[in-house]
């Protein structure tokens, strides 16, 4: 969840680590820091906060730092450890030889912490993270990559790490196991990262590791092998991504920019993959026959947070439109308990970057057990993607805002798009099937005529910025659509907000309600609307504010409630999408009004790449 960068080359180096640490902060905002060789002396500028800060500790420095020629600097997201200076990384030995930082969670820390003290290390922070500067230091015989090597080796739990040491001007020492590491390719220079956006603006030539590589790199050499010092080859992988794109572009919040991104989002999902002769999807990255798509009798959808919401959606999909059982697993609990995966089950892992810890061991769960498993994913060459070697990328485009948008929005388009194809594999009509394809069609449309309206739904957030706490409920396939409003309200503006299968109401939450908790009520123009506005009414009755979503025109809902959010007429399928996309500007809003930090809320990181 920590964000990692560095560089060996000959360009002054102390603009490319602060900017790329600045591209990285949403993987972490805790503290930040840096450690560069120059003249032979390992110097090391930390602090607690943001990168700004950080550059604000360097900038008497500059002159002095200009000379040096490799660095390593990291934004952290604490798990051991407060958030405060001598926590933050880069770390060193005692002898101040080397400098490590350090993205993962080392889970044998404490034993390795009580014997390096019985041996007379000194700890100056509370991190797990430490305990490599000491190992490296240990092992180091005037051979940095077998240092490291051996120092990984006793190491149980996760890591992306780069070390550099004070006699060693031009060199990189990096690994992972869990957590990303990107290596970027340049003339006569190298960067390493923990995610692509910080290699965009130097190089669109990349190398991503695989789990248990160590690589030495230097200006003009990268060196990769197995942590057994085996060498292994990685192919370099052309990086398709516009620095652009991770711009506000006038915009006062990523989130907000990405939310009115979406209708060009879902087109690139959808673009290519419709399939009007035989009224199905083309999604070629499946890569299954139409006899191996009839041979599956079962769907598992594995995912956290608002990918899990996606997923749920797509429950509806393909038992509604496929006719398969299907169910949704949050991702630690099919990775920790013994899921029952029978032959010719599909294990669909949903995750935006393509990192998420828990979706990543559901994957290599499910192809131990013998599934077929496939990704829908957003970053291009992420791991989970690469290990499930079939799927789905979104080509929604860089998400810098922590809270997810546009990613939801597009994964739902995914899994609409996947029910569709195997819809057709099975007792979809081609009549049925072009109907679907219409209605995939019209999705930017309806999103964009949410977007028209976004002045009024900012209108009405205002008035409940002041809330404490607040409800959503939503019935069918609105009900996971209620769960991600939830969460959107709860990440970006900290009131307490909890979503409900509507029906749940009555099974406890409804004690709660008074006329200080609002609740959202997902009332549109769809099968269930009947049995929400009887929801709705109990919660009048217990003087709760209502607010309402409900389709164009439809005074049923408008004359019962305090305040109506519009949404265009479409389908049941399809109306999760524009639903979600009112919600989050409803979500933003409100978060604006009380003045909160919307892109990188306090607590939270982007990919979650620690248990």
């Amino acid at each position: 969840m920590c964000g990692i960068i560095g560089y060996t080359g000959n360009r002054e180096l102390i603009n490319i680590l602060t900017d790329g640490l600045k591209r990285l902060e949403y993987r972490g905002y805790d503290s930040a820091g840096l450690a560069v060789v120059n003249n032979q002396q390992l110097q090391v500028f930390k602090t607690k906060g943001k990168v700004k800060a950080l550059e604000e500790r360097l900038h008497d420095h500059l002159q002095l730092l200009s000379t040096a020629s490799v660095g390593i600097a990291h934004t952290r997201w604490a798990t051991h450890g407060e958030p405060n200076e001598a926590n933050a990384h880069p770390h060193l030995d005692n002898a101040g030889h080397f400098a490590v930082v350090h993205n993962g969670i080392i889970d044998n820390f404490a034993e390795l912490r009580n014997r390096l003290l019985d041996q007379g290390c000194r700890f100056a922070s509370e991190t797990d993270s430490e305990v490599l500067a000491h190992l490296v230091a240990q092992y180091y015989d005037g051979n940095l990559l077998e240092a490291v090597a051996s120092a990984l080796k006793q190491v149980k739990g996760t890591f992306g790490i780069a070390v550099i040491a004070r006699d060693l001007p031009q060199t990189i020492v990096t690994a992972r196991r869990g957590s990303p590491i990107v290596i970027g390719v340049g003339a006569g220079e190298t960067l390493i990262a923990s995610d692509v956006t910080a290699l965009a603006a130097h190089t669109d030539r990349v190398i991503y590791l695989n789990d248990d590589d160590i690589a030495l790199v230097t200006p003009e050499t990268i060196d990769i092998r197995s942590l057994e010092n085996v060498p292994v080859s990685r192919e370099i992988a052309a990086l398709d991504w516009d620095i652009s794109a991770a711009e506000k572009n006038g915009y006062d919040h990523f989130m907000l920019k990405e939310i009115f991104e979406q209708p060009q989002a879902v087109s690139n999902t959808i673009r290519g993959r419709l399939d009007f002769r035989t009224a199905t999807a083309a999604l070629s990255g499946l890569n299954l026959t139409p006899r191996e798509l009839a041979m599956i009798n079962r769907i598992v959808i594995a995912a956290c947070g608002t990918s899990m919401h996606a997923g749920m959606v797509g429950e509806y999909y393909f038992e509604d439109i496929v006719g398969i059982s299907t169910e949704v697993e949050q991702a630690a609990e099919f990775r920790y308990r013994n899921p029952i995966i029978e032959p010719h089950t599909l294990v669909l892992a949903i995750s935006q970057s393509g990192e998420t810890a828990d979706t990543l061991a559901a994957v290599r769960e499910g192809l131990n057990k013998g599934a077929v498993v496939a990704a829908i994913c957003n970053v291009v060459g992420a791991t989970i993607p690469r290990e499930s070697n079939r799927g789905i990328y979104l080509h929604a485009g860089p998400e810098i805002g922590v809270a997810s948008t546009k990613a939801f929005t597009c994964q739902v388009t995914a899994l609409l798009l996947t029910a569709l194809l195997f819809g057709r594999n099975r007792r979809l009509s081609q009549t049925a099937g072009l109907e679907l394809i219409e209605e995939i069609q019209q999705i930017p449309t309806l999103i964009q005529q949410v977007l028209d309206h976004a002045d009024k739904i900012e209108i009405i957030a205002k008035k409940y910025a002041d809330a404490k706490d607040c409800f959503f409920i939503g019935r069918g396939n609105l009900y996971p659509a209620a769960l991600e409003g939830a969460l959107k309200l709860k990440e970006i503006s900290y009131i307490h907000a909890e979503g409900y299968h509507a029906a749940e109401l009555k099974h406890g939450p409804i004690a709660l309600l008074d006329k200080g908790v609002p609740v959202i009520a997902l009332a549109n123009d769809v099968p269930g609307k009947e049995k929400i506005l009887s929801n709705i009414q109990e919660c009048l009755a217990r003087k709760s504010p209502v607010i309402a979503t409900a389709t164009n025109n439809d005074t049923s809902v408008s004359h019962l409630v305090h305040d109506v959010i519009t949404i265009p007429s479409c389908s049941a399928f399809v109306a999760p999408i524009p639903t979600v996309v009112a919600l989050q500007l409803f979500s933003y809003y409100v978060a604006k009004e009380r003045g909160c930090e919307i892109d990188q809320p306090r607590n939270l990181a982007k990919s979650v790449t620690v248990e």
